[in-house]
């Protein structure tokens, strides 16, 4: 008998069986359908910015910061945290105003962050043409971390801490008593545990279905690219940035630019292709706002399908079935900012799955009570967030059979 099942081999589901180790449950099995790593954190862009435009995502993302910070120390290997400083710029009045609104609730959260008039924001980032904004937000301590690097750390840490890792093994259901998790059903068997925690990114609605209950959430395809190396693009003359207004980001990366995108108007889905239409245009958003990069080649473009929720917030509570309260099932989901909140969301499923509760941030606006039966959310959307649809495909009803192990069901992480 396992103390706990984990569903999904990702940053979220990695992590978070780590953390229930290291809570001191004697054996923590962690389920993937593939193998570590291989799905949306390998393919990551890596961003790590304190620069939330919630206070529950400022929040998660100090909190994961200070963990990559931390993790050399306490476990001898790290994801290879950069501090490089991230700008936000404005380009209009209304950009300025909400900025400077969401500076106000940053700050009194503890973040570093300042405002640069049109002239500093050209000072701070001489790559940028000139004269584009009219100033923006900036935080020193924002970074970013290897993703491959990533997956490597979280590996190293489930062999260490004794994990047991589960790969190629499909979950297919959970074994319940009533309303209480009595173990899940997998590809190989049943496995009794009294505690189970969901993830699975994109794939999470699925690994909900397979498990009877609800959850808005979904994938999109995202788009990453890294440009040619230029003398003009040396991390020292080049921050990250994010315009948010074009849902483009960049950062340095081998000398280049890696930069970063997704189509508000794609529906959701699995595509992992390349979109060079869609790429065409966000590469001439960027050359007009870095104009060295339009006569830069690609040296790496790649698509993943990354998940998101209609709020673009994280999930981070309790199950519930069509007849209420799942006992023992926590569901966990980091709305597409893996690299970013992932280590905090998975801290917190870890202490919610085991106390009910957690410090590490206020979790009760955070659960799947906040949607409706359509998948709507009562909260607002994170205003600074790739621009992932805010709706989705979402079924009227569900069926809740008592042992959905026999069923045929397979598409699970």
């Amino acid at each position: 008998m396992a103390d706990a099942v984990v569903v999904g081999g990702g940053t979220v589901g990695a992590w978070c069986a780590y953390f229930l180790r290291q809570a001191g449950l004697r054996r923590v099995v962690l389920l993937e359908k593939g193998v570590l790593g291989g799905g949306a954190s390998s393919r990551a862009a890596g961003v790590v910015r304190l620069q939330g435009g919630t206070p529950e995502a400022v929040l998660l993302g100090r909190w994961s910061r200070q963990f990559y910070l931390r993790q050399r120390s306490e476990m001898d290997i790290d994801s290879g945290f950069v501090t490089q400083g991230y700008l936000l710029p404005c380009f209009t009045e209304a950009a300025v105003a909400a900025a400077r609104e969401r500076m106000a609730m940053q700050a009194s959260l503890g973040v570093a962050v300042r405002w640069l008039d049109s002239a500093e924001v050209d000072a701070v980032n001489p790559t940028l043409a000139p004269d584009q904004t009219l100033g923006g937000t900036f935080c020193d301590d924002d970074g970013y971390i290897s993703p491959a690097r990533n997956v490597t750390a979280y590996t190293a840490a489930l062999a260490r801490s004794g994990v047991e890792v589960a790969e190629r093994v499909a979950f297919q259901g959970l074994d319940l008593a009533g309303d209480r998790v009595r173990g899940v059903t997998t590809s190989n068997g049943r496995i009794a545990a009294g505690l189970v925690v969901l993830t699975g990114g994109p794939k999470l609605a699925e690994v909900g279905r397979l498990a009877g209950i609800r959850i808005p959430a979904g994938g999109a395809r995202h788009q990453v690219a890294v440009t040619e190396q230029h003398p003009d693009l040396h991390p020292s003359r080049v921050p990250m940035v994010f315009d948010v207004s074009a849902g483009l980001y960049w950062r340095p990366e081998e000398g280049g630019l890696l930069f970063g995108m997704s189509n508000p108007d794609e529906p959701p889905g699995e595509n992992r292709s390349v979109d060079m239409d869609y790429l065409a245009l966000m590469r001439d958003r960027l050359a007009r706002l870095v104009p060295v990069t339009g006569g830069l080649g690609l040296r790496r473009i790649w698509a993943a399908t990354i998940d998101f929720t209609p709020d673009h917030l994280p999930i981070i509570g309790p199950a519930f079935g069509p007849a209420g309260l799942l006992h023992g099932v926590t569901v966990a989901c980091a709305g597409g900012a893996g690299m970013m909140w992932g280590p905090a969301v998975s801290r917190a499923a870890a202490d919610v799955a085991l106390t009910g509760s957690t410090s590490v941030v206020d979790v009760s606006p955070l659960g799947l009570d906040r949607f409706d039966e359509a998948g709507r959310s009562r909260l607002a959307a994170d205003p600074i967030a790739l621009p992932f649809p805010e709706t989705l495909p979402f079924p009227e009803t569900l069926p809740f059979p008592e042992t959905l192990a026999i069923q045929e069901r397979t598409q699970s992480p």
